[in-house]
């Protein structure tokens, strides 16, 4: 039996965006700072261990948008709204660029 069709191959160079691989720069970019946005979110309402009403009501949006945050449904927010819950949240958001 051959196993070397069951290795894992990884594809995306280590430090690199699977987005880079999927989708144009300008989307890879977008992406990818939603995502970090958007997990930085997941781990600040996981710590503070509160009801997704709760979390809501501090963070001024539906708990609605609570479960997508813990769901990480990327595709249901925009940059900007992550930005304004991340602050909300005590986040501090910060963008650096790189050459």
């Amino acid at each position: 039996m051959n196993t070397d069709k069951h290795k894992a191959r990884h594809v995306t160079p280590a430090g690199r965006s699977v987005f880079n691989d999927l989708f144009s720069p300008e989307e890879a970019a977008d992406l990818e700072i939603r995502a970090t946005l958007l997990q930085g979110l997941q781990d600040w309402v996981k710590a503070a261990g509160e009801t997704q009403a709760e979390v809501a009501k501090q963070l001024g949006i539906t708990q609605a948008r609570v479960s997508d945050i813990k769901r990480g449904k990327l595709n249901a927010f925009s940059l900007d709204l992550l930005i304004k819950i991340a602050a909300r949240a005590g986040l501090h958001p910060r963008l650096e660029l790189v050459a």
